[in-house]
């Protein structure tokens, strides 16, 4: 790999088979691979990439610890840690982790040709009551460039990413399994997983959900404003297809820090997109200078206020519901 000015990443989409761990590792070596031909140092997947997501919300914890693997020794590590050097890119992919204690966490992992670079533990985790949260942020170095990883809901939480960004992460990795699902906001909802079996006769209603209200309509509301307040690079991994019996509309991205979007999957198909990164850009985007004119004596003790999590996910309904949590 060699790289003049600037960094080049690629984010990659596919459609996920439920505890397939094989089948995503091969889906994960394949685009890995492209990308790797097309120049790409660096290739991004998906929340629990390797094993699937929203099928875990059936599972008891016999069966989610079974799908969970401990990390770095587990053989999803070790594959990855394969497909890193046979291909000479760094991956960063999801997983279900358990540690010594059979501990569940929701992981999301960097991992090169020498092994595990970096580990993330989900802070905000609710598909599984058996799930605990991370209690972390997770900053490492990837060529030069000082890297961070929030997943999914934790960037919802405006607070996670910058405090990410003000421990010096310029490049913020985002995987996610989201938008198409119900909530109070007005036009959410599921979108019909016929639409994705007629796609190829009827290409037209199935972008029209998938960028409407329900899908990237909704991510385009907030998703390039944590990369323009933070000065970031922000690199956002989603899903396209059938994610267990949810629908999901991939729309994977690269946004620069002046919160433009510099690369994003359009197709329905398993796809990659690559973009050049540029430090300079950094510096030139008006969040560095929002960086630099903070005044945390105003709010630093408001911000670090005593305070109950209270998490509501509107999608799961009373059935699914988690016992003993606010769902």
């Amino acid at each position: 790999m060699h790289f003049m000015d600037g960094l080049k990443i690629a984010t990659a989409q596919f459609e996920n088979r439920s505890g397939d761990k094989e089948y995503n590792l091969s889906v994960i070596e394949s685009l890995a691979r492209k990308a790797a031909d097309n120049g790409a140092g660096v290739i991004a997947f998906h929340e629990c990439s390797v094993t699937g997501y929203t099928f875990a919300r059936h599972l008891s914890r016999e069966a989610l610890t079974a799908v969970a693997e401990r990390i770095p020794e587990g053989e999803s590590i070790q594959r990855l840690q394969q497909i890193a050097g046979d291909c000479d890119i760094i991956i960063l992919a999801g997983l279900f982790e358990k540690d010594e204690e059979d501990r569940l966490y929701k992981a999301y992992v960097c991992v090169d040709k020498n092994g595990l670079v970096a580990k993330y533990r989900k802070l905000h985790p609710f598909i599984n009551p058996h799930l605990l949260p991370g209690a972390a942020y997770c900053v490492f170095d990837i060529m030069g460039w000082k890297c961070g990883i929030l997943i999914c809901y934790d960037n919802n939480i405006v607070e996670n990413v910058r405090a990410t960004r003000l421990l010096g992460a310029e490049i913020i990795f985002m995987p996610h399994v989201t938008m198409c699902t119900p909530s109070t906001r007005p036009g959410a909802g599921f979108v019909d997983p016929e639409l994705w079996y007629n796609r190829q006769k009827d290409p037209t209603s199935l972008r029209l959900e998938f960028d409407g209200m329900k899908g990237r309509d909704w991510l385009m509301k907030w998703l390039p404003a944590r990369a323009y307040d933070n000065a970031a690079y922000i690199v956002f991994a989603n899903p396209i297809g059938m994610d267990d019996d949810q629908l999901k509309n991939g729309c994977s991205m690269i946004i620069d820090p002046y919160g433009d979007v510099v690369a994003e999957c359009r197709s329905f198909e398993d796809s990659f997109v690559s973009a050049e990164l540029y430090r300079e850009h950094l510096q030139k985007a008006g969040g560095y200078r929002y960086l630099n004119a903070r005044r945390p004596e105003l709010y630093g003790e408001i911000i670090g206020r005593a305070h109950a999590a209270h998490q509501q996910v509107v999608w799961l309904n009373k059935k699914e519901a988690i016992p003993g949590s606010d769902i």
